[in-house]
């Protein structure tokens, strides 16, 4: 029988009217203290006779109030729908398949949306569609909440109706007939087969109509020597999964290389299986990520790379062309040699911006009969061109231009005159551009046509000749906007909408399937043919080639950062915080130059008190265009005479103020060459980056990184390469695996996750890094608390350089220290050891939190906000911690973030946390986090979750696969694994047993769920 007894908690209680008692009942664990009466009040505070020990009571009472106060995080109501869709059910995500081309990236992709809202990226595994998202596609559902996007249409700059704006448009085209003057179509790539269609019918309707393509990245060079070979305007798509041999000169094909997407097939061929793996040489000016993965990088000037690839010409198809010396020629040599050798094998490729190089690229990948080489399914991603594009530029200049329609292109930001360009723009009658935002170009025409986003678009695209991918919307409209597409097919008199005419134009296309079944899958794949031709007068290209003179002073390098690209995503500040996988430096553009130069010209990079890094700024003049106070960084393997600077910043127009930042190096981008000649000289004043990673190198810790070459992989046992660390138990070298201070655990029963990491994958690309930011609403920081150390990346990609000519060097270096002081002592060795060698050895290494079985964060949280799962997975309740960090401090791998500020509807924080837009792209199934507590990688638990859940819902066991997190998910090149490693059938159960397998500092004795797998490389 249950007890009737009433108990009270004070005698306050009794008094069924006291405030005191209303007040704990509302909120039980915060006591009302009255010390404003007496804190306050400073006369009251001088006159008192309070002692010191009641002084600190009450300021310890108030404190501990409002620290309790604080922890409580904001409550918000939910509004239900009035009327529910019936396609959308309330907490469970829908998935659509789309592909994107942008004009500069491109992808097949799955659309995550949460009750009609996008909220997320990732990689459509469907057969055929082989282009996965990098860090820009990611972050690219970000844009979509863009506070600044143009929401309506703009004539002359105030705001239109779209009735105005066709009307004044068709007027315009009626008039160009009737002077004779040109109407122009100026675009970036298309490869949309029903566009170009709407824009052919255009074309025939308006004879004095042409067509010009520019790509603010010009390919231009490859695309001409590949339509003189083979009559066809195209770019190959190399699969570098058939080659055992790469030679690549000065292309960063882990990069932005020809739209890059070639990691998967690289990274298939760059793991040891049976004994062997792909050999890579890079001979390149600019540290790059292809140039960090290769077995042998060779920095060198633009000018030897062309006396370099004639040389490779001659050992691989018999010719002898005469070159200048070059440095580093005998490995040059050996390479090319071991290239011939591999024939069918072999690859060869190169970014240099000339034809006749790119002929000789096609010639080398011909007499090696490649196998990597295939003019079947050619790229259909670049098709401008430099010379029609100039062109058209003295077609304007001369007045011949009555009306320009552009779309997907910012001439005013992207071309090196744009000076000129807007000058040229006032001849023109009229000026439409279909824009996102009002942007340079947007905000000088006469027409601001406001464009959709592509989530937001229906379209298609042929991303490589026979493939097919639908383009369809995940969210109605959230502005005003029109697509250029629609606009055609009004000023074309063509009925219906353009959701109509693709699905028609594709019925022609699809053949064997349906409309339904490719918009369900996203991808079709047809039949392609191989272009046809590939004769050419090589020899005289080559002969051309090789006399082309060296620049006078140095080479300065124009490339495009993997954070920022072509600069169209300017204003998401994901990709703004995002670090650069090379130097780790956010938020900037900077000119690169190498050590020994930077002694040269006086130019300085060092860390100041509170840790952040400063450096130099430099006038750069190319051509009598100065650029000035371009920020200094200090780049270990850059190329002795020459300077990199990435495209893409400097933008102002329509970009938050946070958001303008770096300069603008389309600036010098002088008649679409990434190669100028250039003069640098110190400029007054100190740079403040905002870097990430302050350690360069290593230092000789091995059992970090650990990596071996392939021969001693092949030849010497395990324990060798992947040496096991050892400690004392009993005064006795044991293995530190068997000692273990914990009570033993079964965790063999249920689930239980694990993460692989493959450092001979890892390409450093950083798409996990923009896909857990999506998934768990990981906030943006800024500039200024990035410089503090502040960022809040919940994972980060360490890179470190060798401070010898290998890592190995450097292990052998430490290893060999006698005593402290002395040549070869420990103090003056070790700060040798942290500068990283002119041309380093690179390493990438992704780190979160490493969910240990004995984690020493949960053992020192005295509120026990850190926890441990059955599953594996290291728990944060936010509601509990009170953020002393004491787990941040236990942490051995630093992955630990702490909250110092409420970034949510924060005005000093202004990214997309804090308008109503920006919040759109949040996940509903993640915290968002108030300031004071701790966060860090959760293991993706909302995710494995409802995976489980799904699977008992069906009442099926779950599939191998199934189980992903969002960086596993985003991981193209196959780097990382995640799943159950109690399923024996499982490919991280495999992985797990693996003799590449180790755990990061495994002598802590921590037992983490993250294990990683030695690098191997082919030296």
């Amino acid at each position: 029988m249950s007890s009737n007894k009433k108990y009270w908690k004070s005698v306050e209680e009794l008094n069924e009217n006291s405030s005191i008692v209303e007040a704990l009942r509302n909120n039980e664990f915060v006591e009302e203290i009255p010390t404003n009466e007496f804190l306050s009040d400073a006369e009251s505070l001088s006159n008192s006779s309070t002692t010191r020990r009641d002084f600190l009571k009450y300021v310890g009472f108030s404190t501990a109030a409002a620290t309790l106060a604080a922890c409580e995080g904001p409550v918000h109501k939910s509004i239900p729908y009035v009327l529910q869709p019936e396609q959308i059910i309330p907490g469970v995500a829908d998935y659509y398949a789309t592909s994107v081309f942008d004009g500069f990236d491109f992808a097949n992709l799955l659309v995550k949306t949460r009750e009609g809202r996008p909220i997320k990226i990732d990689n459509n595994t469907m057969p055929g569609a082989k282009f996965a998202a990098n860090a820009r596609i990611h972050a690219s559902v970000l844009s979509l909440y863009d506070s600044m996007r143009l929401k309506q249409p703009k004539i002359a700059g105030k705001n239109a109706t779209w009735t105005d704006v066709d009307a004044k448009i068709k007027t315009s085209l009626t008039a160009a007939k009737t002077s004779g003057k040109q109407t122009v179509l100026l675009t970036s790539t298309l490869a949309s087969p029903s566009t170009e269609k709407l824009i052919a019918d255009f074309i025939a309707k308006n004879p004095n109509a042409k067509h010009v393509v520019y790509d603010a990245v010009s390919s231009s060079e490859a695309l001409d020597a590949f339509e003189t070979v083979y009559g066809e305007r195209a770019l190959v798509d190399y699969d570098f999964s058939k080659a055992s041999l790469i030679v690549s000169v000065d292309a960063d094909f882990l990069g932005d290389w020809q739209g890059g997407s070639y990691d998967k097939g690289y990274s298939q061929g760059r793991i040891p299986k049976n004994g062997k793996m792909s050999r890579h040489f890079q001979l390149e000016a600019n540290m790059t990520l292809s140039g960090a993965a290769a077995d042998k990088r060779i920095p060198m000037t633009v000018a030897n790379q062309k006396q370099a690839l004639v040389k490779i010409y001659n050992i691989v198809t018999n010719s002898s062309v005469a070159t200048d010396k070059i440095e580093n020629e005998a490995t040059v040599i050996k390479a090319a040699q071991q290239l011939k050798a591999a024939g069918r094998q072999g690859l060869l490729v190169s970014g240099i911006q000339d034809k006749n190089a790119q002929m000789l690229v096609l010639a080398i990948n011909q007499a090696l009969g490649s196998e990597a080489f295939s003019t079947v399914g050619t790229r259909q991603i670049r098709k401008g061109s430099n010379e029609k594009m100039t062109q058209f530029l003295a077609d304007m200049k001369a007045g011949n231009v009555h009306t320009l329609i552009m779309s997907g292109v910012n001439p005013a930001y992207t071309l090196s005159n744009s000076a000129e360009f807007v000058a040229a723009l006032k001849k023109v009658s009229l000026s439409v551009a279909f824009s996102l935002k009002e942007d340079e170009t947007a905000s000088v025409t006469t027409i601001a046509a406001a464009a959709p986003h592509y989530l937001e678009s229906w379209n298609d695209v042929s991303i490589v000749k026979g493939s097919y991918g639908i383009t369809q919307p995940t969210i109605r409209p959230l502005f005003d906007t029109k697509q250029f597409q629609d606009a055609l097919m009004s000023w074309n008199g063509t009925s219906g909408t353009y959701y109509d005419y693709l699905k028609a134009n594709a019925s022609a296309i699809v053949s064997g399937s349906s409309w339904n079944k490719v918009l369900h899958d996203g991808i079709y794949v047809g039949a392609s043919a191989p272009a046809s031709g590939g004769s050419a007068d090589f020899s005289s290209a080559a002969s051309i080639l090789v006399a082309a003179k060296s620049p006078a002073g140095f080479e300065l390098v124009l490339y495009t950062k993997t954070g920022l690209g072509d600069g169209q995503q300017a204003n998401n500040p994901w990709l703004q915080e995002f670090p650069d996988p090379i130097t780790r430096v956010s938020w900037d553009n900077y000119v690169t130059v190498s050590r020994a130069d930077a002694e040269k010209l006086g130019l300085e990079n060092h860390n100041v008190a509170n840790g952040g890094l400063n450096g130099s700024y430099a006038t750069l003049t190319v051509n009598g265009k100065t650029l000035d106070n371009v920020p200094v960084i200090i780049q270990p393997g850059q190329a002795l005479g020459t300077l990199g600077l990435a495209l893409g910043y400097g933008k102002k127009a329509a970009l938050k103020e946070a958001m303008q930042v770096g300069v603008n190096a389309y600036s010098l981008y002088n008649n679409f060459n990434n190669v100028q000649s250039v003069s640098i000289k110190k400029a007054s004043g100190e740079h403040e980056f905002a870097c990430v990673q302050s350690q360069k190198t290593l230092m000789g810790r091995g059992d970090i990184i650990k990596e071996t070459t392939l021969e001693i992989f092949n030849t010497k046992d395990a324990e060798v390469w992947n040496e096991q660390p050892k400690v004392s138990l009993d005064h006795e070298e044991v293995a530190a695996t068997t000692v273990d201070l914990w009570a033993p655990f079964d965790r063999s029963v249920g689930h239980h996750f694990n993460l692989s990491i493959d450092l001979n994958a890892c390409t450093g690309c950083g798409a996990c890094v923009i896909a857990c930011h999506a998934e768990n609403n990981v906030p943006v920081v800024g500039k200024s608390e990035v410089r503090r150390s502040r960022d809040m990346h919940w994972l980060r990609i360490d890179r470190y350089y060798s401070s010898e000519d290998t890592f190995a060097e450097d292990d052998e270096k430490k290893d060999n220290f006698k005593g402290l002081f002395g040549a070869k002592g420990s103090l003056g060795g070790f700060g040798e050891m942290e500068h990283p060698n002119d041309n380093p050895q690179v390493a990438f290494q992704p780190v979160m939190c490493q969910h240990c079985n004995h984690a020493p964060c949960e053992t020192v949280c005295p509120v026990a906000a850190t926890s441990h799962s059955r599953q594996g997975q290291n728990h944060m309740a936010y509601n509990r911690c009170v953020g002393t960090r004491y787990c941040a401090n236990n942490c051995p791998y630093k992955v630990r973030r702490f909250n110092w500020f409420l970034y949510n509807k924060n005005s000093e924080f202004d990214y997309h946390m804090n308008d109503d837009l920006g919040r759109m792209v949040l996940n509903p199934d993640v915290n968002v986090r108030s300031r004071g507590v701790m966060e860090k990688c959760s293991m993706c638990i909302q995710m494995t979750q409802a995976t489980i859940l799904s699977a008992k819902r069906d009442g099926r066991a779950i599939k191998d696969g199934e189980f992903q997190t969002a960086c596993s998910n985003a991981c193209s090149s196959g780097a990382m694994v995640f799943g159950d490693v109690n399923d024996e059938i499982s490919q991280v159960k495999t992985l797990s047993e693996e003799e590449r397998m180790y755990h990061l500092l495994e002598h802590v004795g921590t037992k983490p769920n993250v294990f990683y797998h030695v690098k191997v490389r082919n030296t």
